[in-house]
């Protein structure tokens, strides 16, 4: 059987921080109620789109990689923030990448949509449809923040990430995956504001609130990750012991630690980068992951589980096994444009901007 294994990564967050003190300036919050209650001190803001950050991201893969950008065959961007709806905003990182010729889709399972994207691309290489595909996973979620609301805007932040997956002979990349989707509680986690449905004769961008049922996402999120890692990790045909390494998608500190306590993993074989970045959505996993092999943790051989979850509510659990390279084949000095803002700026310009309906 034809397997599809990771050769590259890369990732990109961008340089401007906002902090909890920072917040703190604007909603009725501190450093300590945020750290205690999800585990997160700091999160990116980008001045750039997200399709810049994708193609950062993507540059600095497919170097560590060895990869040529006109090898690729297949790329799949997984989003909620795209640039735009039509074109799709794999087409804009294809042209900045010069490739020619691509297949070229964006994928939407909110927090998911990266992992899901992984599966996707490992299939068509699998199937033959793809020969070196481009995976990413990137989000400009501060965009879409309601910034007055506490319960959700402390949690998120903007990143990027991206994987060049090739066929292989050999026993690695993607052993297992277990997708999943709790539609009857879509309406939990919902973005309002934005779609078709939104539409007033102006622009399908109105003023943005979020539905967040905080305890209810936190049983939907343990459950599914819970479920879908054991249910990957029996079609892996390993044990949950021979897992060495779990990088799960990390939205909030408490629902991570249920997981893994429920999946009985020691503490030490969990990666955990939430303090740095909060939850970024469909980068948040993917980031992690490229951190981990960056920090020394994943080694030639490491079996890497890979739970996570995002509104719909998807979920989705993936069971890895890495190659023998952890170490990039090239370097490259891309880079973001410099920003001359700070994070709190960035957002108090989001926080003026007018939108359908008024401003904040």
């Amino acid at each position: 059987m034809k397997f599809a294994t990771i050769t590259g990564w890369g990732k990109c967050l961008p340089p401007a921080i906002l902090n909890n003190d920072d917040i703190s300036t604007f909603l009725d919050t501190s450093d300590e109620w945020i750290a205690s209650r999800t585990g997160i001190k700091e999160r990116r803001v980008s001045h750039v789109p997200v399709s810049d950050l994708a193609h950062v991201a993507s540059v600095r893969a497919l170097a560590a990689a060895g990869v040529d950008a006109e090898d690729v065959d297949l790329i799949i961007f997984g989003s909620c923030t795209p640039d735009e709806a039509v074109p799709n905003t794999a087409s804009r990182v294809q042209l900045l990448l010069g490739i020619k010729s691509a297949a070229s889709f964006d994928l939407n399972t909110a927090c998911t949509s990266g992992m899901y994207a992984l599966s996707v691309a490992s299939s068509m290489i699998q199937s033959g449809a793809a020969r070196t595909a481009l995976v990413i996973g990137a989000e400009v979620i501060t965009t879409i923040q309601d910034w007055t609301d506490r319960n959700v805007a402390v949690l998120f932040g903007d990143g990027a990430a991206a994987f060049v997956l090739q066929g292989t002979d050999n026993d690695e990349g993607l052993l297992a995956d277990k997708l999943g989707c709790f539609a009857e509680s879509r309406d939990i986690l919902r973005v309002n504001g934005i779609g078709m449905r939104y539409i007033d004769g102006r622009t399908i961008l109105g003023t943005i609130w979020w539905d967040f049922l905080g305890q209810e996402i936190f049983k939907k999120a343990v459950m599914g990750m819970s479920e879908a890692s054991e249910e990957a990790i029996t079609k892996s045909g390993l044990s949950t012991g021979q897992i060495d390494l779990v990088v799960p998608h990390q939205a909030n500190l408490r629902i991570l630690d249920s997981v893994v306590k429920r999946l009985g993993v020691t503490p030490e074989r969990v990666f955990v980068n939430i303090q740095k970045y909060g939850n970024m959505s469909s980068a948040t996993a993917p980031v992690a992951l490229v951190e981990a092999i960056e920090e020394g943790f994943v080694k030639p051989g490491t079996h890497i589980l890979m739970p996570a979850f995002g509104g719909g509510l998807t979920y989705s659990a993936h069971v890895i096994r890495w190659g023998e390279r952890v170490t990039p084949v090239r370097l490259t000095d891309i880079d973001l444009p410099p920003c001359e803002k700070s994070g709190l700026e960035l957002v108090q310009e989001l926080m003026r901007r007018p939108r359908a309906g008024g401003p904040y």
